[in-house]
Protein backbone atom coordinates (compact mmCIF):
# COMPACT_ATOMS: atom_id res chain seq x y z
CA UNK A 1 0.00 0.00 0.00
CA UNK A 2 1.30 3.44 -0.92
CA UNK A 3 1.56 5.72 2.10
CA UNK A 4 -0.76 8.73 2.05
CA UNK A 5 0.67 12.14 1.22
CA UNK A 6 2.17 13.94 4.19
CA UNK A 7 -0.37 16.78 3.92
CA UNK A 8 -3.27 14.30 4.16
CA UNK A 9 -1.85 12.64 7.25
CA UNK A 10 -1.09 16.04 8.84
CA UNK A 11 -4.64 17.22 8.09
CA UNK A 12 -6.04 14.04 9.61
CA UNK A 13 -3.96 14.44 12.78
CA UNK A 14 -4.95 18.11 13.05
CA UNK A 15 -8.67 17.35 12.65
CA UNK A 16 -8.41 14.53 15.19
CA UNK A 17 -6.70 16.77 17.72
CA UNK A 18 -9.16 19.61 17.04
CA UNK A 19 -12.16 17.32 17.58
CA UNK A 20 -10.57 15.98 20.77
CA UNK A 21 -9.86 19.48 22.07
CA UNK A 22 -13.40 20.65 21.32
CA UNK A 23 -15.15 17.62 22.86
CA UNK A 24 -12.87 17.08 25.86
CA UNK A 25 -12.49 20.83 26.35
CA UNK A 26 -16.24 21.31 26.50
CA UNK A 27 -16.58 18.45 29.00
CA UNK A 28 -13.79 19.92 31.13
CA UNK A 29 -15.30 23.41 31.02
CA UNK A 30 -18.73 22.11 31.97
CA UNK A 31 -17.47 19.82 34.75
CA UNK A 32 -14.89 22.12 36.29
CA UNK A 33 -16.29 25.60 35.65
CA UNK A 34 -19.90 25.79 34.52
CA UNK A 35 -21.62 23.24 36.78
CA UNK A 36 -20.09 24.54 40.03
CA UNK A 37 -20.87 28.16 39.10
CA UNK A 38 -24.39 27.20 38.01
CA UNK A 39 -25.04 25.47 41.35
CA UNK A 40 -24.02 28.62 43.25
CA UNK A 41 -25.73 31.20 41.05
CA UNK A 42 -29.01 29.67 39.86
CA UNK A 43 -32.09 28.25 41.56
CA UNK A 44 -32.93 24.59 40.76
CA UNK A 45 -35.46 25.38 38.03
CA UNK A 46 -33.10 27.81 36.30
CA UNK A 47 -30.33 25.23 36.57
CA UNK A 48 -32.43 22.81 34.53
CA UNK A 49 -33.28 25.48 31.98
CA UNK A 50 -29.57 26.29 31.72
CA UNK A 51 -28.53 22.62 31.41
CA UNK A 52 -31.17 22.14 28.71
CA UNK A 53 -29.93 25.19 26.76
CA UNK A 54 -26.31 24.13 27.18
CA UNK A 55 -27.04 20.57 26.00
CA UNK A 56 -28.87 21.85 22.92
CA UNK A 57 -25.71 23.71 21.95
CA UNK A 58 -23.29 20.98 23.04
CA UNK A 59 -24.98 17.94 21.47
CA UNK A 60 -24.41 18.81 17.80
CA UNK A 61 -20.83 19.82 18.55
CA UNK A 62 -20.19 16.61 20.50
CA UNK A 63 -21.76 14.35 17.86
CA UNK A 64 -19.84 16.10 15.07
CA UNK A 65 -16.63 15.70 17.09
CA UNK A 66 -17.38 12.02 17.70
CA UNK A 67 -17.94 11.47 13.96
CA UNK A 68 -14.74 13.30 13.10
CA UNK A 69 -12.79 11.32 15.70
CA UNK A 70 -14.03 8.02 14.28
CA UNK A 71 -13.22 8.88 10.67
CA UNK A 72 -9.82 10.42 11.34
CA UNK A 73 -8.92 7.79 13.93
CA UNK A 74 -9.64 4.92 11.57
CA UNK A 75 -7.53 6.56 8.86
CA UNK A 76 -4.64 7.17 11.26
CA UNK A 77 -4.81 3.65 12.58
CA UNK A 78 -4.84 2.12 9.10
CA UNK A 79 -1.59 3.86 8.12
CA UNK A 80 0.19 3.33 11.45
CA UNK A 81 3.08 0.85 11.22
CA UNK A 82 2.09 -0.60 14.63
CA UNK A 83 -1.38 -1.59 13.41
CA UNK A 84 -1.55 -5.37 13.01
CA UNK A 85 -5.27 -6.07 12.90
CA UNK A 86 -8.59 -5.43 14.53
CA UNK A 87 -8.74 -6.40 18.23
CA UNK A 88 -5.03 -7.19 18.25
CA UNK A 89 -3.26 -6.88 21.59
CA UNK A 90 0.17 -8.08 20.49
CA UNK A 91 1.96 -4.81 21.34
CA UNK A 92 1.69 -2.07 23.95
CA UNK A 93 0.49 0.26 21.17
CA UNK A 94 -2.32 -2.05 20.06
CA UNK A 95 -3.38 -2.67 23.66
CA UNK A 96 -3.50 1.09 24.34
CA UNK A 97 -5.47 1.71 21.14
CA UNK A 98 -7.93 -1.07 22.01
CA UNK A 99 -8.40 0.43 25.50
CA UNK A 100 -8.91 3.85 23.89
CA UNK A 101 -11.59 2.46 21.59
CA UNK A 102 -13.41 0.60 24.38
CA UNK A 103 -13.42 3.76 26.50
CA UNK A 104 -14.61 5.70 23.44
CA UNK A 105 -17.53 3.31 23.03
CA UNK A 106 -18.49 3.96 26.66
CA UNK A 107 -18.36 7.71 25.96
CA UNK A 108 -20.59 7.35 22.92
CA UNK A 109 -23.09 5.25 24.90
CA UNK A 110 -23.06 7.81 27.72
CA UNK A 111 -23.63 10.62 25.21
CA UNK A 112 -26.47 8.67 23.59
CA UNK A 113 -28.16 8.20 26.98
CA UNK A 114 -27.87 11.94 27.60
CA UNK A 115 -29.14 12.88 24.13
CA UNK A 116 -32.00 10.45 23.68
CA UNK A 117 -33.05 9.57 27.23
CA UNK A 118 -32.14 12.10 29.92
CA UNK A 119 -32.64 15.40 28.07
CA UNK A 120 -36.08 14.40 26.69
CA UNK A 121 -37.02 13.21 30.20
CA UNK A 122 -35.95 16.58 31.60
CA UNK A 123 -38.20 18.32 29.06
CA UNK A 124 -41.16 16.16 30.09
CA UNK A 125 -40.42 16.60 33.80
CA UNK A 126 -40.22 20.40 33.46
CA UNK A 127 -43.72 20.44 31.95
CA UNK A 128 -45.04 18.08 34.66
CA UNK A 129 -43.40 19.99 37.52
CA UNK A 130 -44.94 23.27 36.38
CA UNK A 131 -48.37 21.67 36.64
CA UNK A 132 -47.84 19.72 39.87
CA UNK A 133 -45.12 21.80 41.57
CA UNK A 134 -43.29 18.53 42.37
CA UNK A 135 -39.59 18.88 41.61
CA UNK A 136 -38.40 15.47 42.87
CA UNK A 137 -38.22 13.94 39.39
CA UNK A 138 -36.44 17.04 38.07
CA UNK A 139 -33.88 16.86 40.86
CA UNK A 140 -33.17 13.21 40.11
CA UNK A 141 -32.83 13.92 36.37
CA UNK A 142 -30.54 16.86 37.01
CA UNK A 143 -28.29 14.72 39.19
CA UNK A 144 -28.27 12.02 36.50
CA UNK A 145 -27.38 14.51 33.77
CA UNK A 146 -24.53 15.94 35.84
CA UNK A 147 -23.30 12.43 36.65
CA UNK A 148 -23.29 11.49 32.95
CA UNK A 149 -21.38 14.66 32.06
CA UNK A 150 -18.79 13.89 34.72
CA UNK A 151 -18.54 10.23 33.66
CA UNK A 152 -17.80 11.36 30.11
CA UNK A 153 -15.19 13.80 31.39
CA UNK A 154 -13.53 11.01 33.41
CA UNK A 155 -13.59 8.68 30.42
CA UNK A 156 -12.03 11.39 28.26
CA UNK A 157 -9.15 11.70 30.73
CA UNK A 158 -8.60 7.93 30.55
CA UNK A 159 -8.67 8.07 26.73
CA UNK A 160 -6.02 10.79 26.76
CA UNK A 161 -3.94 8.54 29.03
CA UNK A 162 -4.32 5.59 26.63
CA UNK A 163 -3.35 7.90 23.76
CA UNK A 164 -0.21 8.96 25.62
CA UNK A 165 0.72 5.30 26.17
CA UNK A 166 0.18 4.55 22.48
CA UNK A 167 2.28 7.57 21.43
CA UNK A 168 5.31 6.44 23.44
CA UNK A 169 5.03 2.81 22.27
Amino acid sequence: MTPPPTWALALTYWLHMLATAVWVGSLAAISLLILPAMKRALNPEMQLVFIDAMQKRLEPIAWFSISLLIVTGLFQMSVNPHYDGFLSISTQWSLAILAKHILGIFMVVTSAIQTWEVIPAIHRAIVKSRKSKNADELDALQRREILLLRINFGLSILILGATAIARVS
